[in-house]
């Protein structure tokens, strides 16, 4: 899967890759040949007594190491880019595949997964990516070179290696092989923690108001624990990786020095040669251990790429169209014919059958008890969901067959619990319309009732909005919600329960200017609330998920127990009446 991935993502880098692998090659072969030039000044200069010689030769040494800095340095400059470039591309990729994710698959894997896997994760495979190209490339390079001039300094010697390499690599495999559960579990952990640290931050009221502050630490402290137990245990395999490495690396060096000296005594092998030999039994030994290194950060990488790859690989639900239709006839003519929805593995539909017409001109209210469907049936029509069965018509077309820009354009919705973003009143008004002049904002707010207390803001349309809406009311963040779809003055006009945090006077004046401001608009109200819907020109009556009823307020309650109970339930009798 990591190779999968990668492969996706450095395509377009092929260039800078091949300019930092020749990099990688010239400076690994200049520090190769450094051990033999000082082998021929020990042997051919110091030895014999010949200055020249050891300057000359010193001064081929100096030219060597500049060439290998300079090729390091641009070796290190070439990867450093291409592994950020990498990283911003994979988050880009994960970014925009989220954002045509429908609630389906958000719900799938959870916010605080997305938000770890974007960047957490990402993180893990950049740096393994930074660290292959400016270590892992020439450690292979050092090692296959290493041997050959190791061989070329002595054949007999070389033998220690047959032991020396293939020890190395099975401890290395033993304890590689018990990181790659862990890995997986850590970012697990890291999931849980992201997850009730969230929730914690959202409902930091609540855990006040029932005074379960202890509860919810003793809770962050559970996931906390669980996460630095795992750490502990990957941070005890790689504490032993590398006294392990490090004692192979000594003992290594102890056996060429013993077998060394008794082929110096013998005359078969100069001390140059011995020199020689040490440095590059140290580069091999060195390039195994950033072999070592990179090995440690392989697993977890993998686990990562896994779940990067997983959010890649989920198709939406909701596909856009192969030939969209990018232009209707009619505006805001809505229709549902037969409309089912089921969530996935669920034993029964959330939606059966559900078929009702709406208009422009025209209120169409939907009324039910809580779990009925409402918001579900809602979310058909902008296409947040698709239906499972039936179909749902804008302007006579299904809305599956439409270009979601132009759906988007022609639906407006204000959903339950309507969020504002970081920025200001002016910046959130202008979310659907960037175009929208400073006198459509206050035109927009006046009819949401919010121009009172937007003006009353220190800076008027430019006052400051935290993320969320939190320095706002519930009240507050509702109006400016509804004026931020009015601003988009689209033909359909979908409002879920969007008038609940409003007093009833409010409500009743909000409603009268919206019946002006959306007089040729298509009007779809979801509300709990009675007072809210009783004057719509038709109500739809959901129960479980079905269309029990469907008529004016005064039709219903002469005829449908369904709507009459909860009617009764808000209102007295002479006040339903």
């Amino acid at each position: 899967m990591l190779i999968r991935l990668l492969r996706a993502h450095l395509g377009p880098y092929s260039r800078p890759i091949t300019v930092l692998v020749l990099l990688q090659l010239i400076q690994t072969i200049a520090t190769l040949y450094l051990p033999t030039l000082n082998a021929d000044i020990i042997d051919n200069g110091v030895v014999k007594g010949d200055t020249g010689y050891i300057l000359q030769t010193g001064g081929i040494m100096i030219g060597v190491t500049v060439a290998q800095v300079i090729c390091s340095i641009g070796a290190v400059y070439f990867g450093a880019k291409t592994a950020m470039a990498l990283g911003r591309d994979m988050r880009a990729s994960v970014f925009d595949r989220v954002q045509s994710f429908s609630a389906r698959e958000v719900g799938q894997f959870g916010a605080p997964s997305l938000i770890t896997r974007s960047t957490n994760d990402v993180q893990q495979v950049q740096m393994l990516v930074l660290m292959t190209f400016t270590l892992m490339v020439s450690a292979p390079i050092m090692c296959v070179g290493g041997i050959i001039m190791a061989l070329n300094q002595d054949v007999q010697l070389s033998t220690l290696l047959i032991a020396i390499v293939p020890i190395l690599g099975i401890l290395i495999g033993v304890i590689v092989t018990r990181m790659r559960p862990l890995f997986r579990s850590m970012q697990e952990r890291i999931d849980t923690v992201n997850r009730v640290l969230r929730e914690q931050i959202s409902g930091l009221r609540v855990i006040r108001a029932f005074v379960k502050d202890t509860h919810e630490r003793e809770r962050f402290g559970v996931a906390n624990d669980e996460l630095t137990d795992v750490g502990l245990r990957v941070g005890r395999l790689m504490a032993l990786m590398f006294p392990l490495v490090m004692m192979v690396v000594n003992l290594s060096s102890v056996a060429v020095m013993w077998f060394g000296a008794k082929r110096i005594d013998s005359g078969g092998m100069q001390i140059g040669a011995l020199t020689a030999f040490l440095s590059y039994l140290m580069q091999i030994l060195m390039s195994v251990m950033m072999a070592t290194f990179m090995f440690m950060m392989v697993p977890r990488a993998e686990v990562c790429a896994e779940r990067i790859q997983e959010v890649l690989d989920t198709d939406t639900t909701v596909v856009p169209p192969a030939s969209p239709v990018r232009e209707l006839s009619r505006r805001g003519f809505l229709e549902l014919r037969g409309a089912d929805f089921r969530y996935p593995g669920a034993e029964a539909s959330v939606l059966r059958d559900v078929s009702f017409t709406a208009r422009p001109g025209e209120t169409t209210a939907i009324i039910g008890s809580t779990g009925s469907g409402k918001t579900t049936l809602l979310s058909l029509i902008p296409r947040l969901s698709d239906a499972t069965d039936g179909s749902v018509l804008v302007d006579g077309v299904d809305v599956r067959e439409l270009d979601p820009v132009l759906l988007a354009k022609t639906v407006g919705l204000v959903p339950q619990k309507p969020y504002l973003f970081s920025g200001t009143v002016a910046t959130n008004l202008r979310y659907g319309n960037p175009d929208a002049t400073d006198d459509e904002l206050w035109q927009a707010l006046e009819t949401a009732q919010a121009k009172d207390f937007v003006s009353e803001l220190t800076d008027g349309l430019n006052a400051p909005i935290a993320q969320g809406g939190t320095n706002v009311s519930g009240g507050q963040r509702q109006r400016l919600a509804i004026a931020r779809a009015l601003v988009r003055k689209p033909e359909i006009y979908l409002f879920d329960d969007s008038f609940s945090a409003l007093d009833y006077a409010t409500d009743a004046r909000l409603r009268a200017a919206l019946s002006q401001e959306t007089a040729d608009a298509t009007v779809v109200i979801v509300a709990q609330r009675v007072s809210t819907i009783r004057d719509a020109d038709r109500i739809i009556v959901l129960d479980e998920g079905l269309v029990v009823g469907e008529g004016t307020h005064h039709e219903l309650m002469d005829d449908n127990e369904t709507y009459r109970e909860i009617v009764l339930s808000q209102l007295t009798e002479e006040e339903a009446a």
